[in-house]
């Protein structure tokens, strides 16, 4: 068998080439293998003994993928065997064109060939002393001879050729320099392991690094900015711009129960004496009836409670004790604000109901009328006491000279900081809270107005400027919280500060009565129970001034008679 690559030379035909050389050159021809059977008993003792057990062969050309020649025309044909992993002995048989029967075998002993690939596909052979066996059955000393022909093959100076004969020189390669490396790929392990890490080299990165939070903050946008502006002036500007357009609803309100409806009772009652007819009043009247009767027998209620001896109980407590009876008050405020707008609703209801019905049904109307006067009449007498004993609170706070003024004011503010800021609210839950803000700051102001009076009544020496401070202080601190409040809450919620001024378009639809069918989103604020504090507080003050005013004018009438008469 033989193996051809085309272009190249492989190093057993070289070596089949050099042997036949040798041959030629022996004087003693070739002595053919013993067939006698001891000789080759002989032989298969001594190779067994040496190679022990031997796998098959793999034929080179096989692998490769090409054809064995088998037509025998040509110069001497090389067997070529390689084993994979074992060592073997290689067998190189020369056969000649003119006599076949001559077959010369050439055992190579201890010697194994092998192909390695060298820079892009040179041969190379390479020698071990390794036991061989011979397939021929040639002698030992021709063995000997064989391998000392290999041995000389492998040792010469040998030089692969590349494909078409154009031989390639190997180029040395560059070693590698870890500490260059590191320089040319500084950010190869990240920016936690410096080269140089000491305490001074750091500080210098760090100092001339930049801003010295980019690790934990951002670079904000045009829309943070407006973010912003809008926390800081946009929402609560028009926030407080709508709390100071309710408030002024509040007192039209107010003022519009102490002389619109009297009056208009008043004008009732003339008509009725003037024509002396009795007609069946309309709603309204009705209406009107029904609230002065509750603001009349609410002062009257609030007249007999001894203001002193609630002011020297509730002075009698700590700061602690004050902070938590101010706020337990507040909360029965807003508890009795929501009931009440029910309670006034039926009554008009009712009203409305005893104006219009039939002769049958007089008497019905007309107990349910009567029914749900007195509940009115219950409801906003406890919510009258609430408020006088919240603005008695305040005003123990406000005469104190142990700062448990500026004490409730910190704590019932930045409580209900905390109670609202931090809740996920809606744009109409933000609505009603607005709203909740405007009738508290009324009712502050209806409490200064009864510290007020009753500054006047019982202080003694300069109270004035005192009064005014602390007062100016609490407004304040109402307006801020209020301004703070509202500014987060727009804040957290996603809520544009268009918002307030569509609030306000709203109250003013409201005052105009220009939506009567949508009023959901109105100002509901009842005065019957302020009212009812203010006259209490204010009643002993007109009745005061009004006394003094008369006693003077008589006095001074006393004394002009008596000059006449002299």
């Amino acid at each position: 068998m033989s193996l051809r690559s085309g272009g190249r030379q492989l190093s057993f035909e070289l070596l089949a080439r050099d042997l036949s050389a040798d041959d030629a050159d022996d004087d003693s021809p070739r002595s053919l293998p013993d067939t006698t059977s001891d000789g080759q008993r002989r032989r298969r003792r001594r190779s067994k003994r040496k190679r022990g057990f031997r796998s098959p062969p793999i034929d080179e050309a096989a692998s490769e993928g090409e054809q064995p020649r088998g037509d025998g025309i040509g110069d001497a044909v090389a067997a070529f065997r390689v084993t994979d992993l074992r060592s073997t002995a290689e067998t190189v048989c020369e056969s000649s064109e003119a006599d076949r029967s001559a077959a010369s075998c050439v055992t190579y002993v201890g010697v194994e060939l092998r192909q390695r690939s060298v820079c892009g596909g040179g041969r190379v052979l390479a020698a071990s002393t390794e036991d061989g066996t011979s397939s021929c059955g040639s002698s030992t000393r021709e063995s000997a001879a064989a391998a000392a022909a290999v041995a000389d093959v492998a040792a010469a100076a040998w030089r692969p050729e590349a494909n078409g004969g154009v031989k390639k020189k190997l180029e040395k390669e560059e070693s590698l320099d870890w500490e260059k490396y590191m320089k040319e790929n500084s950010n190869i392990l990240g920016e936690v392991e410096r080269l140089d890490n000491s305490p001074f080299r750091y500080f210098l990165g760090e100092l001339y690094g930049g801003n010295s939070l980019r690790s934990t903050i951002s670079v904000g946008n045009e829309k943070k900015r407006q973010r912003v502006y809008n926390t800081m002036f946009h929402v609560p500007w028009r926030c407080e711009r709508l709390i100071v357009a309710g408030f002024f609803v509040c007192l039209d309100s107010f003022l519009s129960l102490l002389t619109i409806m009297p009056a208009r009772i008043v004008v009732t009652i003339w008509r009725v004496l003037k024509t002396r007819k009795f007609l069946r009043p309309n709603a309204a009247d009705l209406s009107d009836y029904g609230c002065f009767i509750v603001l009349a027998l609410g002062v009257a209620s609030l007249q007999m409670i001894d203001i002193s001896l609630i002011y020297h109980v509730i002075r009698g407590q700590g700061t602690i004790k004050l902070y938590v009876v101010y706020n337990v008050l507040e909360i029965f405020d807003k508890l009795c604000q929501s009931f009440g707008e029910d309670v006034l609703q039926v009554l008009f209801n009712s009203a409305e109901g005893l104006s219009s019905c039939s002769t049958d049904n007089v008497t019905f109307e007309l107990m349910r009328f009567l029914l749900d006067e007195a509940i009115a009449v219950l409801a906003f007498v406890v919510h009258s006491f609430v408020l006088l004993a919240q603005a008695i609170t305040l005003s123990t706070c406000i005469i104190a000279h142990n700062n448990a003024l500026l004490a409730l004011l910190v704590s019932n503010n930045f409580a209900e900081i905390k109670s609202n800021v931090f809740k996920r609210v809606s744009k109409e839950n933000l609505h009603n809270l607005v709203y909740y803000d405007i009738i508290e700051r009324f009712h502050i102001t209806a409490f200064l107005v009864f510290v007020l009076a009753q500054n006047i009544l019982e202080a003694e020496g300069p109270w004035f400027d005192s009064f005014l401070i602390n007062a100016s202080l609490v407004f304040l601190c109402e307006v801020l919280i209020d301004a703070i409040k509202h500014s987060f809450l727009a804040k957290f919620n996603e809520i544009k500060p268009v918002a307030y001024s569509e609030f306000l378009e709203d109250l003013c639809k409201q005052i105009l009565n220009d939506k009567p069918d949508d009023r959901q989103k109105d100002l509901t604020f009842i005065p019957l129970a302020p009212a009812c504090v203010v006259i209490r507080v204010l009643t002993p003050i007109l009745v005061g001034l009004i006394l003094r005013c008369l006693a003077n004018w008589y006095v001074n009438l006393r004394l002009k008679r008596k000059q006449h008469v002299d």
